[in-house]
């Protein structure tokens, strides 16, 4: 309940923009799809050892989350700090700790330490995609030019299987 009157050119407005935004809707849902598709194919062909987070088919198109195994999430955010994105899954992003949502899809804690949510929306283009996957593409390729693991498995050194001593 709210005293007093609601505000009329308020609720006009809103009733506008639920409208349009109904008209919209189809065109705006293909579109956001079509972009996450261009996104993760054009990913997937270009880096090897991405995995992409959650159901395929049962998504927001919206809401990309990929995985670059060999690359700590922190540090390809920092190496990509032109893009907006975020680490982890929403829930989690403001914490170094692996995210407790992609563990529950089944993502082990190396690659939910290694994931990056990446946001489409209405008004993302092809050039903001492809933009955003050269930088990606560069920056995982920098990234694990310094990476001992991932020189280990390029040689084919199965690293799971290695006993890692504490210290």
């Amino acid at each position: 309940m709210r005293s007093g009157t609601l505000p009329a050119p308020l609720l006009v407005g809103l009733g506008a923009a639920c409208e349009l935004a109904g008209r919209e809707m189809e065109y705006d849902h293909a579109h956001v799809s079509a972009m996450s598709e261009r996104l993760v194919k054009g990913l997937t062909s270009r880096l090897d050892h991405v995995v992409r987070n959650g159901d395929e088919r049962q998504t927001y198109p919206g809401c990309v989350n990929l995985s670059f195994a060999y690359v700590e999430g922190e540090s390809l955010l920092m190496a990509m700090k032109d893009v907006a994105l975020s680490s982890g899954s929403a829930c989690t992003s403001a914490s170094l700790e692996p995210s407790y949502v992609l563990r529950a899809v089944g993502a082990d804690e190396d690659l939910a330490h290694s994931s990056i949510r990446f946001g489409i929306g209405r008004f993302t283009t092809e050039e903001e995609v492809d933009f955003t996957m050269d930088r990606c593409v560069a920056s995982v390729n920098h990234l694990r030019e310094m990476s001992p693991l991932y020189e280990m498995v390029k040689e084919g050194i199965d690293i799971k299987s290695i006993q890692w001593s504490q210290h």
